[in-house]
């Protein structure tokens, strides 16, 4: 397979300052981890104490997140706000990605629930592996593809992979799981050609999220006139947390605005920073370290407990970073 226009094979090592070349990518991507942890944090708030539709939680995170970067980089970095004619089908066909993404994320969740879903997301890094070795010849060695197996069963473990057995997983819901993995690879491939590309992060975010933002508009609206059973309840009117009975839910716009300048803005920032320095697989699967923060922040701001399948996954999924990093 022949790489896309302006594609090189081999990541871009950036050095200068503490951290160089690939220790610098590894100390990005277990931040970026870090940050997208809150995600599900905030996200479980809003949909449970405030009730917000999917689709218009997911429009308002996309559109905050270009909302809030757009007059940060004209007051500090005006250039990179500045949108080429040439960028402008690469940003559309990305924004709709990360969309057609986030969607197939949601109705993974409503077919097969939370638990299940994740763990289908993360099989990505193997999909990821794939897409690596087709486009890039990054060839993984027999060690590392041993740690990859042992994170995706960490993973399998910290999501109570023992929901596996539940009546509502099918093949429907495994196909739609495994397409929204699919779709969170191609993500990940989008933000390395960026990167090659020389692309500045912050304008690839803000314009990506900027189409995602639209294309989320478009799906909340369809969804509103012409109803879906599969996705019952996951639209709606856009001010919804400006609505009803209680008037302007302040403390609700808070947590969005928090969610996408926080966990989404830098976290989907540094992950696009790390991939210029790490292969595929390799920033891939450290960000599944995401699924053990969250579980212990979980803990210690929701009171939710771990069972000991779910501290042995967490042991795996860690252990299986350290050695990744041992190997390199």
């Amino acid at each position: 397979m022949s790489l896309p226009s302006g594609v090189v094979a081999e990541p871009v090592v950036v050095s200068g300052g503490i951290l160089r070349g690939t220790n610098q990518g590894y100390a990005i991507a277990i931040i970026s981890a870090m940050l997208l942890a809150f995600t599900a944090i905030i996200i479980r708030a809003l949909t449970e104490y405030y009730h917000l539709p999917t689709f218009v939680l997911a429009f308002w995170r996309a559109a905050l997140v270009a909302l809030v970067l757009l007059p940060l980089l004209l007051l500090f970095k005006p250039q990179w706000a500045y949108l080429r004619r040439e960028q402008l089908p690469f940003y559309a066909g990305y924004g709709l990605l990360l969309a057609l993404f986030n969607s197939l994320w949601t109705l993974s969740v409503a077919l097969n629930g939370a638990s299940v879903a994740t763990i289908l997301t993360y099989c990505s890094v193997g999909f990821t592996v794939f897409l690596g070795w087709m486009m890039y010849n990054e060839r993984l060695s027999l060690r590392e593809l041993l740690v990859i197996v042992v994170s995706l069963g960490g993973c399998f473990l910290v999501s109570n992979g023992d929901s596996m057995g539940n009546s509502r997983f099918d093949l429907l819901g495994l196909m739609v799981g495994m397409l929204s993995g699919i779709g969170y690879t191609l993500y990940t491939l989008g933000g390395r050609i960026a990167s090659e590309r020389r692309y500045p992060v912050w304008n690839t975010i803000l314009y990506v999220f900027g189409f995602s933002a639209v294309y989320q508009w478009l799906f909340n609206t369809l969804l509103t006139l012409f109803p879906l059973a599969a996705f019952h309840g996951m639209a709606g009117d856009l001010w919804f947390l400006s609505q009803g009975a209680q008037g302007i839910q302040w403390s609700g716009w808070l947590l969005l605005l928090t969610l996408a300048a926080g966990p989404t803005l830098l976290g989907f920032g540094l992950y696009n920073i790390s991939l210029k320095t790490l292969p595929l697989a390799v920033a891939n699967l450290i960000l599944s370290l995401e699924l053990v923060f969250t579980a212990v922040i979980a803990y210690f701001l929701l009171g939710e407990n771990m069972n000991q399948l779910q501290l042995l996954g967490s042991a795996l999924v860690m252990g299986g970073v350290l050695m990744l990093r041992k190997a390199k």
